[in-house]
């Protein structure tokens, strides 16, 4: 059934139900700057029973101590633990989930019955959102989880905007959809080229991004003999489609009610979520604060594109994608800025900053600061110092603790980018 999300205050037309904006956390850093970039919520994934074995993934001592620190904000932290189980994965499931319960995460992201079943039964507190690998998008199966007592679904990347208004209007359960970050070639969680090319299940945390991979096209003849379907100065071919960008589409999909808005990623920069968060944090309260008098604003897009490494597109949300959404035979890395440095501590007095070194920068660089508290502003770097003192012609060591004078006010977690 549809819900109601606006009112009029004062002669005004504004919306009163938000939408959370959901974020990405490979590590407990990066939960830490989400949540402080503006995430309403942020997802994580577990050392068990989750899709993303390459990020760092958390323990439950990391788990119980980024709730503590969400908690502060008011922030929600789930869990996925999203994997097709074979029966390997049964032994040891039911303790995994009565601990994500005990740390106090507030709900797990599920593709697998077993594990929906499992977790109804033995963590009851948990809430339970249906996983994108179910590649959800008719009403019907949305009722159909439902029925099963699941508080949310996540709908396939591959569901388009008149489907979900259909799903809004006809079933009452929260519904979590994708604004922003990597698509899969196939539906999601449907495609066995890592495993077929190595052994890597990208149903249980192994996938290879098979379809990032450079290829060169042959046609057999004769049961035997390949053709090349190519000449020397082809580009190799590719088949992956570009990142999903929905930051215009964000008035709409507000309109429709949608109840999560989410951000892909763990295993991103902390620079890429600070970015991006920060970025649908403005836009969502920006056109919920006066939705009729909304504008993008060009300084939101250029932002985006300053941690963007791909090309992007709106994929699926506003109708079915051509050609001009996929990346067939050319990879167009975008990266316009580099990430050099996130702030410790600012003294007002002699205006120098404490800074952690993430890549490296030199005296007489243009370097940009933002960051929640602040608006983006640039600077000449002058002389720096390290932490003894000693003067400085670059910072070049990983994670470099470094001082120098930086003529506005600063916050920890505020970070520092290099153009290029």
């Amino acid at each position: 059934m549809a819900v109601q999300i606006d009112a009029v205050v004062d002669g005004k037309r504004v919306i009163t139900k938000k939408p959370e904006l959901l974020a990405p956390a490979g590590n407990l850093e990066k939960l830490k700057v989400a949540v402080h970039y503006g995430a309403d919520a942020v997802f994580i994934g577990g050392r068990e029973y989750g899709l993303r074995s390459n990020a760092d993934n958390f323990s439950q001592e990391e788990m119980a101590e980024g709730v503590q620190f969400a908690n502060k904000y008011g922030a929600r932290i789930y869990v996925t633990t999203n994997i097709f189980a074979h029966n390997e994965n049964i032994d040891g499931l039911e303790e995994y989930l009565e601990g994500l319960q005990e740390a106090g995460v507030a709900g797990i992201i599920v593709a697998d019955p077993l594990i929906i079943e499992t977790a109804r039964r033995v963590a009851p507190k948990l809430e339970v959102h249906l996983s994108t690998q179910q590649s959800l998008s008719n009403w019907k199966a949305v009722q159909f989880w439902k029925e099963e007592g699941l508080e949310r679904v996540v709908l396939a990347r591959e569901t388009g905007a008149e489907e979900i208004r259909l799903m809004k209007e006809k079933v009452d359960i929260e519904i979590e959809t994708f604004i922003h970050g990597a698509m899969c070639i196939a539906y999601s969680g449907r495609c066995v080229l890592s495993n077929h090319m190595t052994a890597r299940d990208s149903n249980r945390g192994g996938c290879c991004q098979s379809c990032r991979w450079d290829y060169d096209l042959f046609k057999v003849e004769d049961g035997k003999n390949e053709v090349a379907l190519f000449d020397d100065e082809d580009a190799a071919f590719a088949m992956s489609p570009k990142d999903l960008n929905l930051i215009q589409s964000i008035p709409q999909m507000i309109e429709l009610g949608i109840d999560s808005l989410k951000v892909e990623g763990r295993m991103k920069s902390i620079h890429y979520i600070a970015t991006v968060v920060s970025v649908y944090r403005k836009v969502i309260d920006a056109y919920c604060a006066d939705p009729d008098n909304f504008v993008i604003q060009k300084e939101w897009l250029d932002e985006l594109d300053k941690c963007a490494n791909r090309d992007t597109a709106p994929a699926f949300f506003e109708g079915v994608p051509g050609v001009q959404e996929q990346m067939f035979g050319n990879h167009s890395k975008k990266t316009t800025y580099d990430f050099t440095g996130l702030v410790l501590d600012y003294n007002e007095d002699t205006q120098i900053i404490t800074l952690q070194q993430r890549n490296y920068f030199k005296q007489g660089d243009k370097v940009e600061f933002f960051g929640p508290e602040i608006e983006n502003f640039t600077q000449v770097i002058d002389k720096i110092w390290d932490e003894g003192g000693n003067e400085l012609d670059a910072a070049r060591h990983p994670l470099q603790i470094v001082r120098f004078k930086v003529d506005q006010p600063l916050f920890p977690y505020n970070m520092m980018r290099k153009g290029l």
